[in-house]
């Protein structure tokens, strides 16, 4: 019979999501671990440093380009032994704005190179950086980001040891509270920074270069391949070639490095579909050989969870779209009640899922009372609007599984601190709605009507999971209306 058709795709979907929860489950385990192992490197002396080269990649970054040039001259290092690469790809005015700025800096060795050709995007700009770089480790800034003047000195010490490849900071927020969707981004962020990277690095499973607040041997970037842009996230890409090779990555979730998170819909979606779509290359890319390799059990279960990370979107879309027609079979008793029954052992996802949020976002609060009942909001806002994101984001990850090509699309920059500023005269905005928009909110109204039709019949079983994706895809695309309404000026 049909229904048992989606009753499969629902079941299967719902294990694969399952799967992912009890990888999470272990690093949240080994996070614990993490943290009570944790024994950072001393700071180091000004003698018998190496010579440091940190990269800026910037594209068309007028909004935020003076404040990261300013803290990049704030960087505390011996002068001698530090140069500032700004790698500047940008077509309109940014390019003056930053010659125009490092005149105030005659004594900070900036080297400023502008590229006509933006070949090979990122990635492109810093292989071409490297082979001028003069330092022996490269540190790599975004340019959103302001990172700690004491950043070289709390991290050059660990390469001491000729084993590290590449320390990685943790992402801080300097405007989390700007808004509902920059609290629920800082939210996810620091689930990642915290469990995700600390229970992977405590033992010893590939963790991953964010593309920003870290700092490379560059002997190591050579080695792995150098950087290469045929996937969207050249970041993911190096950082596995580089441990494939034998070299250690190392956490320091102490070291945080303050970036600005996108306030408005468009952005996060250009910025989502970039990471996802990119980890699905990556998936493609190294996952067989990982799989393959002299590795142990535990850490290529890690790095097929980390992998294909991406593709709980397309396991939520299923889950959701194959939930109407189950729903419809419990009502008309065409499937036992016994089968729902049994798939309240999916529940499991749900708690693991509930408490790695719990422990990374409260340990970030001290576990404070404030803490507490901001997390008793924010998690089921942010997993209704995860679900939300399910269509834009499993188009990215279909893209990236099955080799269709897209250009590297950076995300908008707005130099919001709080609730200060405005981001809807920002011109670096996309003005066209994708079609994913609207079936976004044609499925908010689906949703919407099967909440009402549960109420209605008294079929409770599926209730909240059909508010949630109502309010997700709601939230979704209404953000995404109106980012593009008020900057179209409708």
């Amino acid at each position: 019979m049909w229904i048992y058709l989606f009753l499969g795709i629902y079941g299967l979907s719902m294990c694969f999501i399952l799967c992912y929860s009890l990888a999470q489950a272990n690093l949240l385990w080994h996070f614990f671990r993490f943290k009570r192992n944790l024994t950072p490197a001393a700071s180091a002396s000004d003698t018998n440093l190496p010579a440091v080269t940190i990269q800026l990649p910037v594209y068309n970054e007028k909004y935020v380009v003076k404040r990261l040039i300013a803290a990049m001259a704030r960087m505390d290092y011996p002068a001698d032994k530090l140069e500032i690469q700004i790698l500047d790809d940008s077509t309109d005015e940014t390019c003056s704005i930053i010659r125009e700025l490092l005149q105030n800096f005659p004594k900070t060795n900036f080297k400023y190179l502008h590229r006509k050709e933006r070949t090979g995007f990122k990635a492109g700009a810093l292989r071409e950086g490297l082979e001028k770089a003069s330092g022996e480790l490269i540190a790599i800034f975004d340019a959103d980001f302001i990172p700690d003047d004491q950043f070289l000195l709390k991290t050059v010490p660990h390469f001491s040891d000729s084993r590290i490849g590449m320390v990685q900071s943790r992402w801080g927020h300097l405007n989390e509270n700007y808004s509902l969707f920059t609290r629920l981004q800082a939210f996810a962020l620091d689930a990642h920074f915290m469990v995700e990277q600390m229970g992977r690095n405590a033992q010893q499973a590939f963790i991953n270069f964010n593309g920003t607040g870290g700092i490379w041997r560059k002997e190591c970037i050579i080695d792995a391949g150098n950087w290469q842009e045929d996937t969207l996230t050249e970041d993911l890409d190096l950082s596995y070639r580089a441990q494939q090779r034998g070299w250690k990555f190392l956490y320091r979730p102490d070291v945080v490095s303050p970036a600005e998170l996108p306030p408005v819909m468009s952005a996060i979606k250009s910025q989502q579909f970039r990471w996802t779509k990119g980890g699905a290359e990556c998936a493609v890319k190294h996952l067989k050989q990982v799989l393959k390799g002299p590795f142990s059990f535990k850490v290529k279960m890690h790095a097929a969870a980390h992998l294909l990370n991406s593709m709980i979107f397309i396991a939520v879309l299923l889950v959701g779209l194959s939930s109407i027609p189950v729903w419809w079979g419990f009502y008309q008793g065409l499937i036992p009640l016994l089968y729902f029954k049994a798939a309240a052992l999916f529940l499991l996802s749900f708690i693991i899922i509930a408490l790695v949020y719990f422990f990374a976002n409260l340990s970030l609060a001290n576990y404070s009372r404030k803490g507490l009942l901001r997390y008793l909001w924010e998690l089921p806002v942010f997993l209704s609007v995860s679900m939300g994101l399910s269509v834009h984001n499993g188009q990215a990850v279909w893209e990236g599984l099955t080799g269709k090509k897209s250009p590297f699309i950076r995300t908008p920059k707005y130099n919001l601190d709080e609730k200060r500023g405005a981001w809807v005269s920002n011109v670096y905005h996309q003005l066209k709605v994708p079609a994913g928009t609207y079936v976004e909110a044609i499925l908010a109204l689906l949703f919407l009507v099967l909440v009402g039709l549960s109420l209605y019949t008294a079929t409770y079983e599926m209730l909240l999971f059909h508010a949630m994706l109502a309010l997700g895809f709601g939230m979704v695309s209404v953000a995404s209306f109106r980012s593009y309404r008020i900057k179209a000026g409708k």
